[in-house]
Formats: structure tokens, sequence, C-alpha cells
């Protein structure tokens, strides 16, 4: 049996939620941009959720923007999915399985653009949500006369001057458009590029200013893991319990956050942020961002050599070892959180901190230390060295954990060989490939300068940091004898240290 509305009173599974076929006969409130995992499993979960609460009363049409692939499933199940969220949460396991009915259909740019145009004129629809990776987000010079336009962008502009049109540029008729893309500044972004394509399409003043005026285009921040689909065996173990299949069955963490920056009139039309506390909107989201880039992308980045080195394969892996644990809390706890560079109380840090040891006690999420070590160098240079820098502001007392990052970092990045382009280290009787920008650079080195000095040229190095990092009191010291430490006893034995 495929999960499909016909199909949803037969599910006899006490296990999962089904959706009241009610749901079915709701407007469509929102038009998504991209059918990817991260999209199903945090804003149409919220959507979803609250529809459930009675709170928002949409559905969603998506837009499936490019060629590649197919809706097939999407069209077979009635754009209904399974999502599984499995995790940790305030130090206990929890599981709930979802029927998400949030998606009313799935349409393709590509073969039905003047559908996608038709929602433009539909006075219900009030949000654009979009996650077409960072590249989506990117100026094409193009018209937006094509069928469809091939930049997202493109795509944006068209449909807003197809409901410009529609409703002859009403103050109502605006849109709150929310881009989840991983840039920093997404919604202003997206703005600037939509009007200066504007500008290039040499469309009329009056909508130019109904675009600036009566649009809203949020900067947003998500956070959420959500694996590409599940291996055989976790979709076969489900699918026996629950008596039937679903060729879009997704799995997530508990944990979610969805952080957009908006004022009341935002708050207003997103009224599905009511159903979950993981919606968040403010006029002010960087703190969110501080927390995240701080205490869960810095602690995963300055402990990711140090795992790796360690033998440990996963992150949970390595939660499981008492040492290692021990080392990840007083690193985050004690050493990042007071020295984030944003005004954020103690409160603050140690709820979300909380928080990320759970996420990384997950025994459903097998995140890969060696994936964490991708672009090592510019993760420890924007997530980390702001935090030392703002350490030593307020201490001259060395932070001997991240130190100990530091160090394992060095250890790391000590290339080998090259082969047709690609570096490798080895540890543990193996190689591992480093995939890094310098890492053309720590190969260079690798014999024109004395071992005795490697620690103090790399941390010396201000075109890599922005900074001279041995000029940090104690700092240079506490990094060499970790270094020589990891050499001589291990990873893990020197762990003990720090």
């Amino acid at each position: 049996m495929i999960l499909s509305k016909s199909n949803l009173k037969a599910i006899q599974y006490p296990e999962v939620i089904v959706p009241d076929t009610a749901v079915f006969g709701l407007p469509e409130k929102v038009l998504q941009f991209g059918t990817g995992v991260l999209l199903r499993g945090l804003p149409d979960y919220f959507i979803d959720k609250a529809n459930r609460q009675g709170l928002f009363n949409g559905r969603i049409v998506v837009v499936k923007s490019t060629a590649a692939g197919s809706a097939s499933d999407f069209d077979e199940q009635d754009g209904l999915y399974t999502l599984c969220v499995k995790g940790i949460e305030n130090g206990q396991k929890t599981e709930e399985n979802i029927i998400c009915s949030a998606i009313s259909r799935v349409v393709s740019a590509t073969e039905n653009w003047d559908e996608i145009l038709e929602c433009a004129r539909n006075p219900e629809m009030k949000i654009i949500i979009s996650n077409t990776t960072e590249v989506g987000i990117q100026l094409v010079k193009e018209s937006i006369n094509a069928n469809p336009p091939a930049s997202f962008p493109g795509k944006l502009l068209a449909f807003l001057f197809e409901r410009y049109k529609a409703f002859n540029g009403s103050e109502t008729s605006g849109m709150v458009i929310i881009p989840t893309e991983l840039i920093v500044g997404n919604g202003d972004k997206l703005k600037a590029i939509v009007l200066e394509l504007a500008d290039f399409n040499q469309l009329e003043e009056g909508f130019i200013n109904w675009l600036e005026n009566n649009n809203s285009f949020c900067n947003s921040l998500v956070d959420r893991i959500v694996p590409g689909k599940p291996d055989a065996g976790t979709v076969a173990a489900f699918q026996e319990k629950a008596g039937y299949e679903d060729g879009l069955l997704t799995v997530s963490e508990v944990y979610r956050l969805w952080a957009i920056q908006g004022d009341e009139k935002v708050k207003s039309v997103l009224s599905f942020a009511e159903a979950d506390p993981g919606v968040i909107i403010a006029p002010d989201i960087e703190i969110y961002r501080e927390l995240k880039l701080r205490l869960l992308n810095g602690t995963h980045t300055l402990s990711c050599g140090l795992a790796f080195l360690a033998g440990f394969d996963t992150v949970k892996e390595a939660m499981d070892n008492a040492l290692f644990s021990g080392f990840v809390s007083g690193l985050m706890q004690e050493e990042i959180a007071s020295a984030i560079p944003y005004a954020v109380s103690k409160q603050q840090t140690d709820e979300f901190a909380a928080q990320v040891l759970d996420r990384f006690r997950n025994p459903h999420i097998k995140h890969q230390w060696i994936a964490i070590t991708v672009q090592y160098s510019a993760k420890l240079k924007m997530r980390v060295v702001p935090v030392l820098l703002n350490h030593y502001k307020k201490s001259d007392k060395v932070p001997a954990r991240i130190a100990l990052g530091f160090a394992a970092y060095l250890r790391f990045m000590q290339v080998q060989k090259e082969e047709g382009g690609k570096y490798f280290g080895e540890a543990n009787g193996a190689t591992y490939p480093i995939n890094d920008d310098l890492a053309h650079y720590f190969y260079g080195i690798k014999n024109s300068i004395p071992g005795d000095i490697y620690v103090y040229t790399i941390l010396n190095n201000t075109e890599i940091w922005g900074t001279d990092l041995t000029l940090l009191p104690g700092f240079l010291a506490a990094v060499e004898q970790f270094f020589a430490a990891i050499a001589a006893e291990g990873a893990l034995a020197t762990m003990q240290h720090s």
C-alpha cells in the first residue's frame, strides 16, 4: 500500500500521526522554491503542525526549479510524506512519526511555468520560501519573459511582476519572502539581486516602488539536521511496522530552529509561527546566528581533527567516550560561551549548549568527523578566531581546549602526499583526504621549513588568520606543547591534559 490520500483511512499504525482529510480543502497560501529534505523537515513541518492546530490553515505549492529528477513520488503520494523525528531532547530519547500534509502539489517550472504564474493571481497566497542552495541566489542578467527564467531570482521577479499586474499594485498584495539558503543576510542579498534584475528588465517605476515598499524580504537562519534519503534498512523497518510504502520517507533530528528577521506585519502573515517555539520572528536574529556559529559550528570545528585523530568516525561515537564528551562540554560551556563576540547572557549560552550536546549524542544521526574537516582552515578563521581574540580581551589565561583544537588542526593538516591535485594525510596507519583550499600551501611547506618552527609558522601567518596568533599571551607555547603531545601520546591521551 502506497501512502496517498485514498489510503489514509487504511493506516492502522498507532505510532504515526495521520492527517485529518479536512486539510486537503485548505487554500494554497505558500509558494516554495525547492523540493529538498531540509524544506520538508523544517518549514513544511512547521506549517503542517500549525494546520493540525488550526492556526495557519494553508498549504504549499512547491516549485521544482530544475529539469533534473522527477516529481513523480510527490504526485503518486498526493504530496504526502512521513517525517520521522528522532533524537534526544532534555537528555531523554524521543521519537515522533508524522504524515505531513502541508504540500498541496509540486509543479515543474520547466514544464508548467504558466501554472506557477497563475499562483501569483491567487489572493490567498502571501508567502514565498526558497532553498535553492547558495549558488541559487546569484544575479543572472536575463529576461523575465522567458518560459521560465533560468535563475531563481529571475523566476521570483517574474512571479512578483505578475502579481503586481494582477492586483494593480495594491499595498495589500505584497508578499513575505523568506530565503533559507545558508548565506548571511540572505533576504537582503536576494532583494538587492531582484531589484538589479528589475532594472535590467526596465520594469516600470510603479512596480519598483511596490517591490521595495510592499514586499518583505526577510533574512532567516535555519538549523535542523535532515539527512538525505534514509538507508534501505531504515526504510524497510519503518514500512514493515507502519504497513505502507513511502518513497519520500524523511528522518530529522528533534532540534529545530527557523529564525526570521521581521516586524509585526511579517509576524501576522506567518501565523504558523505560533504552533512551535522553534520558529522565532524578531527584528534582530543575529544572536541566534552567533549561538549557532560559535557553540555548534565552532565546537564542531575545534573537535573534528582531534576526534578523527583519536580514531572516532562519527560525532555520536566520540560522544560515547567519557573523556571526549568531557572535552566537548568544557570547550563549549567554559571557553567558547564566555567569549562569544556578541551580547549574550549565560542563561542563553547554557540553554543552547545543552541543546547542542543533546544533538551531538543523537544515535540516529551518523555525522562523520571527516566530513566536518572540509575547509577546516576557513572554518577555524570564521568560527573560532573571533572567539579566541575576544577571550584575550577579557583574560590573559590560555584557553587550553581551544589551543588543543588548534594543535589537532595543525597535525591533521600535515599533508603527506599529493595525487592528481588531491591531498592526503596519514594517521592511525591509514591515509585520509584533506579537502581544504590551503592543502596545497601545507604541502608546499612540508619540506621547506624545519619541524620545530612549523607551529609558529602557521600561527604567525596573517594571510590565513587575519591576525598574528603568536602574539596572544601563552597561546603559541600551549599549541606547541599539545602538538608535540599528540605526536608522542596520541590525540585521546592528550585530551587528559587540556
